[in-house]
């Protein structure tokens, strides 16, 4: 293999290939310019990290611009239509490394810890334990110190961890790549292998007024497209991409089909840039590249614009011309190819992502209100610990003891770990939700789930399979449609004309493509797979269907046997046709064929002639018309998607001057390459027109099995389920009640009601303004016949109401309905790289159930949420209560600084976070839909939490009096007993707040279902055990040994508050089944 030349630049120049590189291994290497001095090429070393700048990506993007495809191939040392091989390709991912984007190195751990010292409480309570070193109290300072430690270590556990959960959330999205590479070297027809580098432009045909090489596209359409993820690309690669797409990587594109791509977060223009495969100056003269052993790239001075002749910088082109896709762009319309220059931190989008690494992510506004309720907290626990230490110095108690003490209440009191729980239960939340195929992009959503009452979901893939099977088929001279999915007898004999017309008309209107593993070409080769779910084509499901079904008849996919595809029109949601318009083989025939397949209505406008099923044409006449028509009703009545097919001659000779030169390739695949560009045959309605009409296909989508039980779950929680659809009204009612959706009997407007339809057609709703809509919502469940844009109306109409709706899409065009709605859910499995951009969550297995697992975890996160809420507050009242109650009296302090953080320890430590990860109560979906203006803190909670804080604070006094007063003074017993009641009542106190309803006695949480929490309650019973026994840490919390006994009667004691709690909940199941909402099923 030649030696990688890419590092060299001319004097001054710029390299065209990164000028820095993250090494795939983890650790730099060096550089040195003069090296090669010294060494060989072939040990040319990788530069060091010197990251490149948006202006030296720009500067190598323009240049690469300049370029045509074959001179692009051929610097990049790559095939226009194989790509890399495998081999070159692991080589050059060593050297150039993942395609990802470099993150400025975290800060080491020892330093983070140190930094957990800054916190003012903590710099407070070390100069409390200064200051009894001053005075002479040694084991105070020593106690003081411990504890401080230890609650620094607790927060940086808790910090390192919400992070760490966060950061992985970046990694259940990964972005992929549809990647041409070859695997073996392929052979001509004179037994010769084809040699690389690809042919200059000298070599190929050229468009005039270009110097593009013009690679015969059957080679590309023959080399297998794979999936895989994009870190692994590389410069020299060669990627396809299609409508919808994310661009993986910054690429040279060689091969465009009305391409239109959108660059709004890299230049801040909505507005698509429409991109070819042209040179952006057409008449430059060309650096020519010699021996690949021995180049060097030229000087940028010779890719500038005054290299080339005064004639060139008149060209419009050279502003109007875009042939770059950058990374992170999406494509909105159209397909295209391209090669890849650039990856990851030396990408355009690298560049610019670099210069904001430091900038931190949103707060979500739980996560806000989390920190609101802090500071809240926080004053209110200042003023307290402020009459605390006026009452103490009042009473003539120590300064220091004072000022130990408040201190100690302040950090125990103010709920600081508040907020990272919540994020890390959030966080915890979402990767929980990801094992359920859901994916959350965005923290907040979890919040949002939680108040969905009205589910808008896509028919197609969702709610349905999304594999497309041909059932019917129906033609002229047919009473009633064929079975073309079971009757075996059928497909062994020959088809009639007119079916044998279908079939060739929905081979040849097709984008689907021999999968990877498909086997050979010809379709006699898959005929007798039974398996109905299998395929050896891969593309949209209904193109997909339409090549099994060729296969079921057993003839040969004809594409790369016909003419070259001179023009098309894709499908979109809004026109619901497709068309293609092949050439003819001999250039001096003015007579080319269009090939259209899509929606009754579509089809019908472009026809005026029928194929009889001996293959005669006629006149379509009104009675044909509806003829037709009626076959599709019938069909969609068994809710079968129906095609419509036609096709027939059309005159080009108006335009065949423009387009001459451009029409010799061979190929009829979707791919073009750069003379594509040129002017060509009109595409849109105005081309397909005065057509024969074929005849049609049904085609069947099953539902998807467990969707109807969804749906069921859903409604009685209290979420309306909506289904949108482009399929006919007919269709989609059969297809509704197939799934058990609410659907109302139509019924006329009589006085003072609206009428009651339980279908829209996209039709209607156009014709609706948003406040009629709104009306109507209520009791339609099903919109027919609709484009995205229909969903975006449907969204504001639902909103207008006060619903909080959750959306799915998959394609470009559902973006703004997606970022309209409350909860965007895209496809994991079929959905665009645009939808998923615009997306709140994704759905990986474009199932309809996962979102019901979806809302039940945020309902269930919440509920968490709350619970470890209760135990916090509780916790922090009945601590403050005690101490202020005891000063009031002139007791001295039931608990010292020490013992105060150990159980600031316990609060925010293991029993708090475990509480958080309680598994989701599957009754949770039979409670209404929580308001979105619902607070936090609901009444309810904050007569909990108050119930909770009394029995704890009244327990812990009597025993602590009890103990005082038995002797008279307060002694290490009597703190042990204090502060060993107040842990254990802790303790207790987190087992009720494992559910706010469900009850551990009737067995409706189990009492070892959550293993975290039995293991952080364990721990903390088993650190209050050292605490009080080992004689060590008896001296830093000042405790003595507890007989057995004592333990006996305050376990007795303590979980006075566990069945309290058990008490209400108790009560409160009485009040349910008396009349309270039903259970979910």
């Amino acid at each position: 293999m030649p030696p990688w030349p890419f590092n060299k630049t001319d004097e001054g120049g710029i390299p065209l290939l990164p000028v820095s590189v993250p090494s795939i291994t983890g650790g730099d290497r060096g550089y040195d310019d003069n090296e090669d001095d010294h060494v060989g090429r072939s040990q040319t070393r990788r530069p060091g990290h010197a990251r490149t700048t948006s202006a030296q990506s720009r500067t190598v993007a323009d240049q690469y611009s300049a370029m045509t495809a074959s001179e692009t191939a051929s610097r990049l040392q790559t095939s226009l239509t194989h790509g890399l091989t495998p081999v070159e390709a692991l080589s050059r991912l060593r050297d150039f490394g993942p395609n990802e984007i470099p993150h400025e190195p975290p800060e080491p751990l020892w330093l983070r810890f140190i930094k957990q010292f800054q916190e003012p409480l903590i710099i407070l309570l070390l100069v409390s334990a200064l200051a009894s070193v001053v005075v002479g109290n040694t084991d105070d300072a020593v106690s003081i110190t411990v504890a401080v430690t230890i609650v620094v270590a607790v927060g940086f556990v808790q910090e390192y961890r919400s992070e760490k959960s966060i950061e992985a959330l970046n990694h259940l999205v990964p972005n992929h790549a549809h990647l041409v590479r070859s695997h073996v070297a392929k052979s001509g027809s004179n037994g010769k292998t084809s040699v690389w580098p690809a042919a200059t432009s000298e070599d190929i045909p050229r468009e005039d007024g270009d110097l593009g090489a013009s690679t015969p596209m059957e080679e590309v359409s023959e080399a297998a497209s794979q999936k895989v993820m994009a870190a692994t690309l590389v410069p020299g690669d060669l990627v396809l991409f299609t409508t919808g797409d994310r661009i993986p990587a910054d690429i040279r594109v060689t091969n465009a089909s009305d391409l239109t791509i959108d660059e709004s977060n890299l230049t801040g223009e909505n507005e698509p840039v429409k991109v070819t495969a042209q040179s952006r100056l057409k008449n430059m003269q060309s650096p020519q590249f010699g021996d690949y052993s021995n180049q060097r790239l030229p000087s940028p001075a010779a890719l500038s614009p005054s290299f080339y002749n005064d004639a060139s910088k008149a060209e419009p082109a050279k502003e109007g011309v875009h042939n770059i896709a950058h990374m992170g762009t999406l494509v909105k319309s159209g397909h295209g190819q391209g090669i890849v220059f650039a990856t990851g931190g030396d990408t355009h989008f690298g560049t610019i992502a670099a210069s904001v690494s430091g900038t931190e992510s949103p707060r979500s506004p739980l996560q806000l209100s989390m920190d609101e309720l802090g500071s809240q907290l926080s004053k209110i626990s200042f003023v307290i610990i402020g009459l605390i230490s006026m009452v103490g110095w009042l009473q003539g108690k120590k300064i220091l003891e004072i000022f130990t003490i408040s201190i100690s209440l302040a950090v125990a009191a103010i709920p600081e770990g508040l907020p990272i729980i919540v994020t890390v239960t959030l966080a915890l939340g979402v990767h929980r939700m990801a094992k359920y195929n859901a994916i959350v992009r965005k923290m907040p959503s979890v919040e949002t789930l939680g108040s969905v009452n009205v589910v808008c979901s896509d028919k197609t893939g969702t709610l349905t399979m999304n594999h497309m099977t041909s059932a019917k088929m129906w033609y002229f001279g047919k009473k009633e449609a064929i079975d073309v999915e079971s009757d075996d007898e059928l497909t062994e004999k020959s088809p009639d004309a007119a079916a044998l017309k279908i079939l060739r008309i929905g081979n040849i209107a097709n984008n689907a493509r021999l999968s990877h593993h498909g086997g050979p070409k010809t379709a006699f080769a898959d005929s007798q797979h039974k398996d109905p779910t299998h395929s050896r084509w891969v593309g949209q499901p209904t193109d997909v269907a339409m090549l099994d079904l060729l296969d079921r008849f057993k003839e040969h996919d004809a594409r790369e046997s016909t003419g070259p595809r001179t023009a098309e029109t894709p499908f979109s949601s809004e026109r619901k046709w497709m068309g293609v318009v092949i050439g003819a083989e001999n250039a001096h025939h003015d007579k080319e064929y269009a090939y259209m397949k899509g929606s009754i209505d579509r089809i019908l406008d472009a026809c005026d002639s029928y194929m009889a099923a001996d293959g005669r044409e006629f006149v379509l006449d009104a009675a044909r018309r509806r003829e037709a028509h009626e076959a599709v009703e019938r069909m969609a009545e068994k809710g079968l998607r129906v095609l419509a097919f036609a096709s027939g001659p059309i005159s080009t000779k108006s335009h065949r001057s423009k387009s001459s030169k451009s029409a010799n390739s061979r190929s009829n695949t979707p791919a073009s390459h750069e003379r594509s560009e040129s002017p060509a045959v009109p595409s849109g309605e105005e081309l397909f027109k005065g057509l024969t009409f074929a005849g049609l296909v049904g085609m069947s989508d099953p539902p998807r099995p467990g969707v109807a039980r969804s749906i069921r779950r859903l409604m009685r929680g209290g979420v309306k389920v909506i289904m949108i659809t482009g399929d006919s009204s007919t269709t989609a009612l059969a297809i509704g009640r197939q799934l058990g959706m609410h659907i109302a009997s139509e019924r006329e407007a009589s006085a003072g009601q609206s009428v009651i339809k339980p279908v829209l057609s996209g039709d209607e709703v156009d014709a609706m303004s948003e406040h009629e809509l709104a009306s109507a919502m209520q009791t339609t469940t099903i919109f027919a016949r609709t484009n995205p844009e229909h969903k975006l109306k449907i969204i504001q109409a639902l909103q207008s109401r006060g619903d909080i709706v959750a959306m799915t899409g998959d394609g470009v065009n559902d973006a703004p309905a997606l970022k309209k709605a409350d909860i965007g859910i895209s496809m994991g499995m079929h959905g665009t790289d645009v939808a998923k951009e615009a997306s709140d969550m994704i759905l990986t297995d474009d199932d309809f159930s996962t979102i019901l697992h979806a809302i039940e975890q945020g309902k269930g996160i919440f509920s968490n949420i709350q619970n470890f809420i209760t135990f916090q507050l509780s916790t922090s009242v009945a601590g403050l209560s005690l101490v202020f109650l005891c000063t009031c009296l002139g007791f001295r302090s039931p608990l010292n600084a020490m013992q105060i953080l150990w159980i600031n320890i316990i609060m925010d430590g293991p029993p708090a976070q475990s509480l958080g990860v309680e598994k989701v109560d599957k009754d949770v979906m039979s409670r209404p839909p929580r308001s979105r203006s619902e607070p936090v803190l609901t009444r309810n909670l904050l007569v909990r939490v108050m119930t909770q804080a009394a029995i704890i604070m009244v327990g812990t006094m009597i025993i602590y009096t009890r103990e005082m007063l038995s002797d008279g003074e307060v002694t290490r017993r009597d703190t042990t007993m204090t502060f060993t009641c107040f842990v254990l009542f802790d303790m207790f106190n987190a087992l009720s707040c494992r559910s706010e309803s469900k009850s551990l006695l009737r067995g409706e949480v189990g009492l070892f279902s959550n293993t975290l929490f039995n293991w952080a309650v364990a721990l903390s019973i088993a650190g209050q055990l050292l605490v009080i026994y080992f004689p060590w840490l008896q001296e830093v919390f000042q405790t003595e040994a507890l007989g057995f006994w004592d333990l006996v009667r305050l376990v007795m004691l303590c979980s006075t508050v566990f069945w309290a709690d058990e008490a209400r909940k108790w009560y409160k199941y009485g009040k349910k089944r008396l009349g309270g909402y039903s259970q979910a099923v």
